[in-house]
C-alpha cells in the first residue's frame, strides 16, 4: 500500500514538471513566434537598414548591461567574496549542491545589506556567482538557508539569467523601434500630404510596435515566474 502510494505521488510530481515544461515551451515559442511575425511585417513596410540597424544597436546595448551587470550588482548590494575559512558552512552547501546539480561550484559572496535575499547572477566576464544577504545569515538557520540557496543553484543549472536576458531582448526591440517611429512621425505632419500619409504610416506601426512591447513584456513576466517554480522544483529535489 505504501509503494503504490508513493508511486502515486512521483506519479503526480513528475505530472506537474511536464505541465511547467510545456507551459514554459509554449510561452517562449509565443514569444518567439509573435516576434518574428510582428518584425516581418515592420520589415516589409520600413527600411529594412535602419530597422536592423536600430535592432543591433539594442543588442549591443542589453548584451553591454548584462556583462557589466554583476559589477553594478556588486556596488548596489555591497557584496564581497568570502573565503571557506569565514564562511566554512555556507561555502559547503554551496559547493555540495552544486555538485549534486552537475554544476561548476558559483563564486561565493555575501551581501552586507538587512534585507532576507539571496540572488544568482553573472557573466561570461565575472563567471557565476551566489550572493545571499546578511539579513538572510541572521534571520534563517542554515537549513533553511540551504533551502534559499538551492533555489538559486536552480537558476544557475537552468541558465535562467542568459535565458531572460535573450527574452528581454524581444520587447526592448519593438519599445525602440515603436518609439522611434512615433518621433519621427512628427517629422513628416509637417510636410506635405505625401509627408503626412508617411507620418500617418509610421505612427501606426509606431503604436503597434509599442502594443506588441506590452504583450511581449506580459509574456516575459509570466515565463520568468515560471522559471522561479522550477527553480523551486529543483531545490526541493535536491
Amino acid at each position: 500500500m505504501l509503494t503504490i502510494t508513493f508511486l502515486l505521488k512521483e506519479e503526480v510530481r513528475e505530472l506537474g514538471m511536464l505541465k511547467l515544461r510545456f507551459a514554459m515551451l509554449a510561452t517562449l515559442a509565443a514569444i518567439i513566434g509573435l516576434s518574428t511575425l510582428f518584425i516581418t511585417i515592420i520589415l516589409s513596410l520600413l527600411d529594412v537598414f535602419n530597422v536592423l540597424t536600430l535592432g543591433v544597436f539594442v543588442v549591443f546595448v542589453n548584451v553591454l548591461q548584462w556583462l557589466i551587470a554583476p559589477y553594478i550588482i556588486d556596488a548596489i548590494y555591497r557584496t564581497r567574496k568570502v573565503s571557506k575559512h569565514e564562511e566554512p558552512e555556507l561555502h559547503e552547501i554551496v559547493e555540495r549542491l552544486s555538485a549534486k546539480s552537475g554544476i561548476k561550484t558559483p563564486e561565493v559572496r555575501i551581501a552586507q545589506i538587512p534585507i532576507p535575499n539571496a540572488f544568482a547572477y553573472g557573466s561570461p566576464l565575472t563567471g557565476s556567482r551566489i550572493a545571499v544577504t546578511t539579513g538572510l545569515l541572521n534571520t534563517l538557520d542554515m537549513e533553511e538557508v540551504e533551502a534559499v540557496i538551492g533555489h538559486e543553484i536552480g537558476h544557475l543549472k537552468h541558465r535562467d539569467v542568459q535565458i531572460m536576458m535573450f527574452v528581454s531582448l524581444l520587447p526592448a526591440i519593438f519599445y525602440y523601434i515603436g518609439y522611434s517611429l512615433m518621433w519621427s512621425s512628427y517629422y513628416y505632419y509637417g510636410g506635405g500630404r505625401n509627408r503626412r500619409g508617411n507620418g500617418s504610416l509610421l505612427a501606426l506601426i509606431g503604436f503597434l510596435s509599442i502594443a506588441v512591447y506590452w504583450i511581449l513584456t506580459l509574456f516575459t513576466l509570466y515565463l520568468s515566474r515560471l522559471r522561479e517554480y522550477y527553480a523551486d522544483r529543483h531545490s526541493a529535489s535536491i
